[in-house]
């Protein structure tokens, strides 16, 4: 759990420049469709930081 955590957090970190035009969510599955081949419980990790992200927002 706690690496989940910090891999959002440096996510966002690194997400600031790019938040405002595709959104913290779309960067979030982007990034888990690319990990999907080499990782898929890291791409499963971060689908399910964008879901929690838009339970959040909205």
């Amino acid at each position: 759990m706690y690496s989940l955590i910090s891999r959002i957090a440096s996510f966002l970190l690194l997400a600031k420049g790019f938040a405002p035009v595709n959104g913290v969510a779309h960067n979030l599955m982007e990034r888990a469709q690319a990990r999907a081949g080499r990782n898929p419980r890291q791409a499963q990790e971060l689908r399910s930081a964008a879901r929690a992200y838009l339970s959040v927002v909205r």
